[in-house]
């Protein structure tokens, strides 16, 4: 195996174990704003990944970097399980559980994406609005190929009705646990027409 080739002016390439901490800290900061929120501590978010606060700011050195670098993660994983299930699932099922998997996904937001998107300084890297748009639509449209899914509705109209979801059932916990599904078949039944 061959060393990665640089190109002059490009840095050098990061070691193995600085990417695994790289990846152990947005693992890690993923699931405790998920749990706590955008706010939670930055030093608690180092001592779970199981490094110091320097090495967590060599790699994010502001809150909004790492929760850029989070974002985007999310949505990355969401436009690949988009991916996965347009490969694998006929297109009603594809479709249900990419929704479901949005659903968690805003729902455990806890205002980090209107966050960023208010920091003129976060670099997300991507769109996240249309990652998201693209998944949904290429779901959508193959559901509607298929006549398992309405016509009339576009993919900027099913993701307002999970967001939907999301916020009329935010900080229920324990009230009614099973609203956001039962509101998201709801959605469902809608789009199927």
């Amino acid at each position: 195996m061959t060393a990665p080739q640089r190109r002059p002016g490009q840095g050098r390439t990061p070691r193995a174990d600085a990417l695994r901490n790289r990846e152990r800290i947005v693992e890690v900061a993923r699931e405790t704003f998920a749990a706590e929120g955008p706010g939670a501590s930055l030093n608690e978010i180092a001592r779970r990944a199981g490094i110091g606060p320097g090495t967590l700011y060599r790699h994010f050195p502001t809150r909004a970097a790492l929760q850029a670098a989070v974002l985007a993660d999310r949505i990355e994983r969401l436009s690949a399980r988009a991916a996965e299930l347009r490969d694998t699932a006929p297109p009603d099922e594809a479709l249900t559980e990419w929704l479901r998997a949005f659903l968690a996904h805003a729902s455990t937001d806890h205002g980090l994406a209107g966050r960023l998107i208010a920091e003129e300084t976060a670099d997300l890297g991507m769109d996240c609005h249309q990652a998201i748009r693209d998944a949904a639509a290429g779901l959508l449209d193959r559901a509607q190929r298929a006549g398992t899914a309405r016509a009339d509705v576009s993919a900027v109209d099913m993701i307002d009705l999970v967001v939907g979801v999301a916020l009329a059932t935010r900080g229920q916990d324990g009230a009614d646990s099973g609203r956001p599904e039962r509101l998201l078949g709801l959605v469902l039944d809608a789009l199927r027409g």
